[in-house]
């Protein structure tokens, strides 16, 4: 079986980025044009769940709250004025891939460019956190943004609310940090100017924009975007048990070729693209051009970097005869995690992280 075609006529943004929603603004990056470890920060992917605020930095404050020994309200300059730590991160929206579940699921239809690779800058949460003095019951952090509105989709509260998530203590207090700049430069609005979360290892849905405020709790957060949404079915219990989304999964994901690409027969072709996954390094990814019967090994790019994609290559001597062929990848990581075959049910329209088979064209000659 082979994935199916992208939406089509799917509207191009200035730059090239695919428009999944004009209001609240959803942007994705075309994949198959990857062609370095950072993505630009033009070409990084836009996830809003609200309409995007407009906040200046004179006065923009965060807040930080809840059970602490001393609440704190700190500016934009306070921030910058703090020790500074400069980490990459790839981020991976938790419904990339959702276009190319079968059957059709609700949602943003991303194909699988809601992912990218970034140079972050900011504040380590744990820094912040230790001005409040969490008190000795504290156990999650909830991060909240400026961005708030209405939400669509039943069961839901009444009215608008913010987007929030929480962590837990000892994932904020380890290597999340407040980023105040992207790839070098101020961070943008659409990617949550003046202030975001960066949860290395986690999905995007984390990486809280926009935050304002910050709050210290003793008991487990229940909110919407933590419990209604990202959330999946988790049955290592044996019961089907309601949890919150969080770590990424081993993921090889093909930039070239695309879906319907037209290859010329007989001669070789680079098959590339890059390769993630949370707390571990890619330690292996492996391509097949005949619809997952026969793997190959690929070759990994560069050096590892913690908590940042592998791109990595493979060289494919396409078949002399024309016809269709079905172009595969898998990743395998060094905590012995397996990229699947197939999709979990369970994760429902998340998770999205199966092998994907790209079918390819094999023309005897392709137009320049």
């Amino acid at each position: 079986m082979s994935v199916p075609p992208p939406s089509p006529g799917a509207e191009r943004f200035a730059g090239g980025m695919i428009v999944r929603e004009k209001e609240p603004v959803n942007l994705e990056t075309p994949f198959g044009s990857l062609d370095s470890f950072l993505t630009p920060v033009e070409r990084f992917y836009v996830r809003c769940h609200h309409a995007q605020p407009r906040i200046g930095k004179d006065g923009w404050r965060l807040v930080i709250e809840g059970e602490v020994g001393q609440p704190c309200r700190l500016s934009y300059e306070e921030l910058q004025a703090m020790e500074m730590r400069t980490i990459i991160a790839t981020m991976e929206c938790a419904g990339n891939g959702r276009a190319f579940l079968t059957p059709q699921h609700d949602g943003a239809q991303w194909e699988g460019g809601a992912v990218g690779t970034a140079e972050w800058t900011g504040v380590p949460l744990a820094t912040v956190l230790a001005l409040a003095r969490p008190s000795p019951g504290v156990s999650e952090v909830i991060l909240e943004g400026a961005d708030a509105g209405p939400v669509k989709d039943l069961p839901k509260p009444a009215g608008e609310i913010h987007y929030a998530r929480s962590l837990p203590l000892g994932k904020a207090m380890d290597d999340v940090l407040l980023a105040l700049r992207m790839n070098g430069r101020e961070l943008t609005p659409s990617h949550g100017f003046p202030l975001r979360a960066i949860v290395p290892g986690w999905y995007g849905m984390a990486a809280v924009k926009w935050l304002s405020r910050i709050v210290a709790t003793g008991r487990p957060f229940h909110g919407y975007y933590q419990t209604v949404d990202y959330a999946y079915w988790d049955r290592r219990s044996g019961i089907p048990t309601l949890r919150p989304i969080t770590t990424m999964r081993v993921k090889a994901q093909i930039a070239r070729p695309e879906f319907a690409e037209a290859v010329t027969a007989g001669q070789p072709y680079r098959v590339h693209g890059a390769a993630w996954t949370a707390a571990a390094e890619i330690s292996k990814v492996e391509v097949s051009t005949d619809g997952g019967h026969h793997w190959e090994e690929a070759r990994l790019l560069g050096m590892p970097t913690p908590h940042a994609w592998h791109l990595w290559e493979f060289d494919w001597p396409v078949p002399a005869s024309p016809g269709k062929a079905v172009v595969m990848a898998r990743a395998t990581d060094s905590s012995g995690h397996v990229q699947p075959l197939a999709h979990d049910d369970d994760g429902g329209s998340y998770l999205i992280h199966h092998a994907l088979p790209v079918e390819v064209t094999i023309c005897p000659e392709v137009p320049a």
